[in-house]
């Protein structure tokens, strides 16, 4: 298999094996256009078995393929750059990051070559092509973007932003995963208090939640107007509603985005 058609993801951690295992199950790319690094490769033999590449070595990685992801934790960042520098091509490879917080300027400049670099803000999701994806680059040419978006395409949907708003990004998408998972866990216990089996609980609290963000993405209406048409005048769901907020349930979920988006922007400084 030649070279162009292959891609590496650097660092095949929780959000590398999301994108694996995306990519994969869109049809998009077979498991064996992908390479998959990580220094406890043991952790990596499920992959391996599901006939993904695998390997430790991040260097060779790079010589095999020409568009790269990079998804280390910010602090093994720069070790990763300097290991992958000599055998980084500017005319050849395309560089993605999916690091937090480090800038396109950082990249280049630690890699001390002028390689095309996307930055890409996915979540895990992507496993099930459901990722809601942020993209922006420091380059000119419109065809590696057009790569990187239909690579984050295949696991869901993209968003090409100005790279100030990428640490923003990180805290909306990706640790927004989290936050509206702890919204359905909350609701999955109000479940059971009110008299419903954790697991039924859990099942219609799951599916409540899809249905109400397939509201928004089909309707395109603000959430108000969906929340208006399932409330009544001294109705239950004005009362439940009213109560939340009286709670500070919006400003404690504004609160923790911001928070995020704070810690975010130090992430790679403090790995350095």
């Amino acid at each position: 298999m030649n070279a162009t058609s292959r891609l590496a993801i650097l660092g095949t951690g929780n959000i590398g094996r999301a994108l694996a295992t995306g990519l994969s199950s869109s049809g998009r790319m077979k498991p064996a256009e992908l390479i998959l690094t990580r220094r406890k490769i043991h952790l990596l033999e499920d992959l391996a078995a599901e006939g993904f590449t695998v390997q430790a070595d991040n260097v060779d990685a790079v010589r095999c393929a020409d568009t790269l992801i990079a998804a280390v934790e910010p602090q093994q960042l720069d070790p990763l750059l300097r290991e992958i520098a000599p055998a980084v091509e500017p005319d050849r490879h395309l560089l993605i990051s999916v690091v937090s917080g480090a800038s396109i300027a950082d990249i280049v400049g630690r890699l001390g070559k002028e390689v095309p670099v996307v930055r890409a803000m996915p979540n895990t999701a992507a496993a099930l092509g459901r990722s809601m994806t942020c993209l922006s680059t420091n380059s000119p040419r419109q065809e590696l973007l057009d790569r990187a978006s239909t690579i984050f395409g295949a696991i869901g949907e993209t968003l090409v932003i100005d790279e100030e708003l990428m640490v923003p990004a990180t805290a909306l998408c990706a640790c927004g995963i989290a936050f509206f998972l702890r919204a359905v866990r909350a609701a999955s216990q109000a479940g059971i208090e009110i008299g419903f089996h954790p697991e039924d609980a859990l099942t219609m609290a799951a599916q409540t939640a899809l249905g109400a963000a397939a509201l928004v993405k089909a309707h395109g209406k603000h959430p108000e107007r969906e929340i208006d048409t399932v409330t009544t005048p001294r109705g239950c769901t004005i009362a439940g509603l009213n109560e939340l907020e009286h709670r500070g349930f919006s400003s404690a979920l504004i609160k923790g985005i911001v928070t995020s988006a704070e810690k975010a922007s130090g992430l790679y400084k403090q790995g350095q």
